[in-house]
């Protein structure tokens, strides 16, 4: 059984950066894809970025787009979620996500929930003055 734990969520000014890390327990995190999604209260689940077993083709939301960055480091066993110019309307419990991704298996949506295999408990980001 593999475990994801996030960390670093927060209370944070508008326009403020937060950078929130998720580790896998797993011995070998090339084999995983990663995904951050999002849940406001009151509001749905929704994807907010993912990247893929390599590290290539990072894809984010529009809404994040330009002010979020995934990453990886696949010796560390961690991905990371870089926020910066947050604003009231990122406020959420982010969930970190690992889907088991075979070598050439690249034809997959990440930004899909339905990929994932195991998640984490969530991490609160706060946004507010």
């Amino acid at each position: 059984q593999v475990q994801v734990v996030e960390s670093g969520g927060t209370a944070v000014q508008p326009g403020g950066a937060l950078t929130l890390s998720c580790t896998v327990s797993t011995v070998s995190l090339d084999t995983y894809a990663i995904g951050w999604f999002r849940q406001a209260p009151g509001k749905e689940r929704e994807a907010v970025a993912c990247i893929p077993n390599n590290g290539a083709s990072a894809r984010y939301v529009d809404s994040v787009k330009g002010r979020f960055v995934i990453s990886r480091d696949n010796a560390k066993l961690t991905a990371y979620l870089q926020m910066s110019s947050l604003e009231p309307s990122d406020t959420a419990v982010y969930y970190c996500a690992a889907a088991v991704q075979y070598h050439s298996d690249y034809n997959r949506d990440f930004l899909a929930a339905r990929e994932y295999d195991y998640w984490g408990q969530g991490t609160q980001v706060t946004v507010s003055s």
